[in-house]
C-alpha cells in the first residue's frame, strides 16, 4: 500500500537542492510521490495553503505538512 507524498516547490535554489536531496530518498514501493511547481502551477497554491503549507520547499505527506527550509513563503507565489 503505497501513502501519498506531495513535494510543493518554487524552483529556487534552495527547493531544487531539497528536491534532489529528499525526494528521491524516498521509497517509490511506500510513496505516490508528486512534485508540484507552485510557480509554474499557480492554481495549486490554495491547495498547498489548504494542506497546511506555509512556505517551500514542503511535503505533505498522508496529509500532514513538513517545512524542509525556508525559500519562499507562499504568499509570494501569488
Amino acid at each position: 500500500m503505497s501513502h501519498k507524498a506531495v513535494f510543493y516547490h518554487a524552483g529556487c535554489p534552495v527547493c531544487v537542492d531539497a528536491e534532489r536531496r529528499f525526494v528521491d530518498s524516498l521509497d517509490p514501493k511506500k510513496y505516490d510521490i508528486e512534485i508540484v511547481h507552485l510557480g509554474q502551477a499557480k492554481n495549486r497554491i490554495a491547495e498547498a495553503e489548504a494542506a497546511g503549507v506555509k512556505s517551500v520547499p514542503a511535503f505533505v505527506i498522508e496529509g500532514q505538512p513538513y517545512h524542509i527550509n525556508f525559500g519562499a513563503e507562499l504568499s509570494a507565489l501569488k
